[in-house]
């Protein structure tokens, strides 16, 4: 059986190297070895001596027991630190290490798995009669997508991503602390790769390594009738793209509606006031109203009262997302003129005179 190298020696760092000169040197010979650079070269038993060499110098407890007890103290032949009372078979230091490392691996067993993209918000705003019947609207938008070079992949393309040995791909690791009461693990994010279980050796020119870029879109959205102000239509995966092959996001684009000059709404019924004068209102009067389909002719009968209502059936606004209509309700409202011709003031004087006489008429009988 062949000696294994120093892992010192293996990395090129000294003794006394920090963390981050360990991950510097690793990544470095990561580059420079990996088996898709140099296939049939011996660059993978080769990288396989890197990743071993710094899993073990990137954890502290690891690298404690290695630098005192060499590969022994790493490689299941010597009980390491427990001779030293670091931990031991069962006990408080067991059962505590078993409760938190519940809860951590709660917290970040999703990590390396597939996470769907962020919604896109939109604010659309419509005239009352495309809310009121329905539109097609040419939406613009700008969105992240996997990028169009690496595929999102992050990876320099002809490369792949490898498995970060410092979590060997669960995208965590863990921490045991010494206490007075026993042994405590602590589960956290795994500092080399950010979590995702893997590590990029030559990242993507395109897109730096971020697997995405970003771009405008014109995106056609059929707008149903009948849709109000707080609308909200949902169009699915038309949001940022995912992480680590999960799905897009949504696009959810919220309806705002101008007032309308004339019209008012009242859930699917529109409302519109139609202004007479008293002579139309005594004698009656043939007139035309608008609707939302044209204008249509209104009878409003001799003796019309301020405040009565026409009800014009079916021409209200399309119920949304079922079938129907609802009705246009015709508001009647008698207008007082504030300013009178000497003519018109005399035949009102006329007409108030012969009113009164008649009602005096009427008392005495």
């Amino acid at each position: 059986m062949a000696t294994k190298r120093d892992y010192y020696e293996v990395l090129g760092v000294s003794r006394d190297a920090s963390e981050d000169d360990i991950k510097k040197a690793f990544r470095k010979l990561a580059f420079q070895y990996h088996p898709d650079k140099n296939p049939g070269d011996g660059a993978a038993e080769k990288f396989k001596e890197i990743n071993e060499a710094n899993e073990v110098l990137c954890d502290p407890n690891k690298r404690a027991a290695y630098d005192h007890f060499g590969h022994a103290g790493v490689d299941g032949t010597s009980r390491g630190f427990e001779d030293f009372g670091f931990g031991g078979g069962g006990g408080e230091g067991s059962i505590f290490e078993g409760f938190f490392n519940f809860f951590s691996d709660a917290a970040t067993t999703n990590r390396t798995a597939p996470m769907r993209g962020g919604d896109i918000q939109y604010l659309l705003e419509l005239t009352f009669e495309e809310a009121a019947l329905g539109v097609d609207k040419e939406l613009h938008i700008t969105r992240t997508e996997n990028c169009s070079v690496c595929q999102g992949s992050g990876a320099k393309p002809g490369t792949q991503p490898v498995q970060c040995p410092d979590c060997k791909g669960s995208g965590r690791v863990q921490r045991v602390q010494q206490t007075l009461f026993g042994r405590f693990a602590n589960v956290a994010v795994c500092p080399g790769c950010g979590g995702s279980g893997r590590i990029v050796t030559e990242a993507c020119t395109h897109c730096h390594g971020s697997g995405h870029e970003r771009f405008e879109r014109n995106i056609n959205l059929t707008i149903p009738a009948g849709v109000d102000n707080g609308t909200h239509l949902q169009m699915s995966g038309q949001g940022n793209a995912g992480e680590r092959g999960g799905m897009a996001g949504n696009l959810i684009v919220s309806i705002q509606v101008k007032p309308h000059e004339f019209f008012r709404r009242e859930d699917s019924n529109i409302i519109y006031d139609l202004k007479i004068n008293f002579a139309q209102a005594a004698l009656g009067a043939d007139l035309t109203v608008p609707t939302l389909y044209g204008d249509i002719p209104l009878k409003v009968p001799a003796g019309s009262q301020a405040g009565e209502v026409f009800t014009l059936k079916g021409k209200g606004i399309p119920h949304f997302r079922r079938s129907g209509k609802g009705e246009q309700l015709v508001h009647l409202s008698v207008v007082t003129p504030d300013k009178l011709t000497k003519e018109q003031k005399r035949i009102f004087e006329e007409l108030a005179d012969s009113l009164e006489g008649k009602k005096k008429k009427k008392d005495s009988e």
